[in-house]
């Protein structure tokens, strides 16, 4: 069960990561669409795509696994846990929200503003530790 635990933390690492860096992404190409940088509006849908769909959406998915085997197997329970739950399906809302923006970068129709997504994108932060100290210090 412990290697499921560390693969579960290493698939946690690659989404998380991924997770942060997405929205930065974004910020990054509406900068370059305000610039008119054809180019760059091409570079960065090609790297959202190949970052969402190769990177976070398996980290997710890998992540949510692991993480439903390691609940089932230990039988875990509390209040801690069902509050770490929450946290772990606000980052799948979050997740799909990114996917909804990816679709509207690829397709030329962003609405969203710079400041807007450097404010999302640190947001998932707070669900990472939320979860982390939930997990840690199993507060109830």
């Amino acid at each position: 069960m412990l290697w499921i635990k560390s693969l579960h933390i290493i698939f946690m690492v690659t989404w998380m990561s991924a997770i942060f860096y997405l929205p930065r992404l974004f910020v990054y190409h509406t900068q370059a669409l305000a610039e008119n940088d054809a180019k760059g509006d091409a570079r960065f849908k090609i790297m959202e795509r190949k970052l969402f769909w190769g990177i976070m959406t398996p980290g997710a998915v890998l992540t949510l696994a692991s993480g439903l085997y390691l609940w089932l197997g230990y039988g875990i329970t509390g209040r801690w846990m069902m509050s770490k739950l929450l946290f772990v399906v606000a980052l799948v809302v979050f997740h799909l929200l990114c996917f909804g923006y990816l679709r509207a970068f690829a397709n030329n129709q962003n609405s969203k503003s710079e400041k807007f997504f450097r404010v999302i994108n640190e947001l998932p932060v707070f669900a990472l530790f939320a979860i982390v100290f939930l997990v840690v210090l199993k507060p109830f």
